[in-house]
């Protein structure tokens, strides 16, 4: 266990809700928060930028040694350009899961992210936090949500922010997609780890769920 910090690892899937959960709690407990998906998305945003094929790993690799990927004041930068909205299109959503299996991608992600936790108190979410970032987190949680309410949230989401040309059962199969790549990619997998927190989401605001975190975290302190 981390005993100088408070640090608190969020894992789930696609659509469940962590990162507006972690970012709120971030906010409330005055935390760092830092989105490791956003980073996968940030590379994959280059990699579709660059005209590169999200499974042609020889290329993402060298293409991985030229980028720089940073968070600054709750913002993303992709080789110093914040890039927040641009890596929530739905076409990263199709392709990230085949640039994050990678495992010298994720052996990088890794050592970056592990980095960032050193420095102050943090919530990370992704999903390999609490099984392999950061396996000493003070308070680890898993967050949940039915496929189906998953996919009406990303499908809300991509509407509200102007994407055209998609669907609700579209959104639907490529989240059962991402979620069967993300359960059984042989590097890192998306796993509940033993001492994780399970919080349903499906019927619940985002009000309630960030609640029965904090007082969690609180009991525990």
């Amino acid at each position: 266990m981390e005993t100088d910090r408070l640090v608190i690892a969020v894992d789930g899937p696609a659509g469940s809700g962590k990162s507006t959960i972690a970012k709120r709690i971030a906010d409330i407990l005055g935390l760092e928060y830092i989105d490791t998906g956003a980073m996968y998305r940030a590379l994959t945003l280059k990699v579709i930028n660059e005209g590169i094929d999200s499974k042609d790993t020889e290329s993402i690799l060298e293409l991985l040694q030229t980028t720089s990927i940073y968070f600054k004041d709750n913002h993303i930068y992709l080789d110093g350009i914040m890039v927040d909205d641009k890596i929530r299109k739905n076409i990263i959503n199709k392709n990230v899961s085949n640039v994050a299996k990678i495992k010298k991608v994720r052996e990088k992600m890794v050592e970056i992210q592990q980095k960032l936790s050193k420095s102050s108190n943090i919530i990370m979410d992704g999903r390999d936090i609490g099984t392999v970032v950061l396996p000493r987190a003070n308070f680890k949680f898993f967050i949940i949500a039915s496929v189906e309410e998953r996919a009406r949230r990303r499908y809300k989401e991509l509407i509200e922010k102007g994407e055209k040309d998609i669907s609700y059962n579209q959104i639907l199969t490529e989240i059962k997609r991402r979620d069967k790549l993300d359960s059984t990619r042989k590097i890192s997998p998306l796993r509940k780890s033993p001492e994780s927190y399970e919080i349903d989401t499906t019927n619940k605001t985002i009000d309630q769920s960030i609640n029965e975190i904090i007082d969690i975290i609180k009991g525990g302190n």
